[in-house]
């Protein structure tokens, strides 16, 4: 369970200070399927960030699994990021001359405590097949699709065996055919393998897939706005 209380974020610029998020409190449910959707800057990347224990808030409480994380220091988000939380990123964010295969294996070699390779890789052929790239396991980046690039990274982000799974514009630099693939993967691995799954996106028809849609703007959370727009959305 996700929980943010009053939660700030303020970037000091030489001696300018701005504030990009302004007083957030969000729950969000063990095994929801939501997406943070706004206009550029509104400040839905930073909150992912925060999220993800990629950063630290200024100000509040942030409590994963009953645990306020807010005041950790790198080394113990790094540790928390690696035990509960999955990433999938626009760009895809592969190992350019690295196969498929090792792709998805790699965050597992930063598991603590360390598995054994065995392990990871009969681990990371799973989720190969699961994602469906079995007879292209061995090819690079290069030699995939972007739909096929954002699978590895779907499946790479599923090595840890995370509880949250974090998405930031994943269908971004995808035609609207393999989005709309990618957003059923999303949706099962969130139905049938009960993951947490938060999607950052400003495309309307992408937040359609998730079950609430939760709109920011100006760095605040538009209140009654969500379950407007998700209504919308559905129509």
């Amino acid at each position: 369970m996700i929980e943010l209380r009053n939660i700030t974020k303020v970037y000091h610029l030489g001696e300018l200070d701005l504030p990009v998020l302004k007083g957030i409190s969000l729950r969000i449910e063990d095994g929801e399927f939501v997406s943070l959707t706004g206009a550029s800057g509104s400040g839905k990347s930073t909150l992912m960030n925060l999220l993800g224990c990629l950063d630290h808030p200024t100000s509040g409480e942030y409590l994963l699994d009953g645990r306020d994380v807010a005041g950790l220091n790198a080394d113990e988000r790094a540790r928390m990021r690696n035990a509960r939380i999955g990433f999938v990123f626009q760009n895809f964010n592969l190992l350019p001359r690295t196969s498929a295969l090792e792709n998805v294996m790699m965050p597992a070699h930063y598991h603590h405590p360390a598995l054994p390779t065995a392990e990871i890789r009969a681990r990371a052929l799973e989720l190969i097949r699961l994602v469906g790239l079995e007879e292209r396991m061995h090819h690079t980046p290069a030699q995939l699709s972007g739909g096929q690039q954002q699978r590895v990274a779907i499946a790479r982000s599923l090595i840890n065996n995370p509880g949250i799974l974090l998405a930031d514009e994943p269908t971004g630099n995808l035609d609207s055919t393999t989005s709309v693939e990618v957003m059923h993967m999303f949706r099962e691995l969130n139905r049938q393998k009960g993951i947490t799954v938060i999607i950052v996106t400003h495309d309307p028809k992408t937040a359609a897939f998730t079950d609430r849609a939760i709109n920011m703007s100006d760095g605040l959370i538009l209140e009654g706005v969500a379950n407007e727009l998700q209504a919308t959305l559905a129509k």
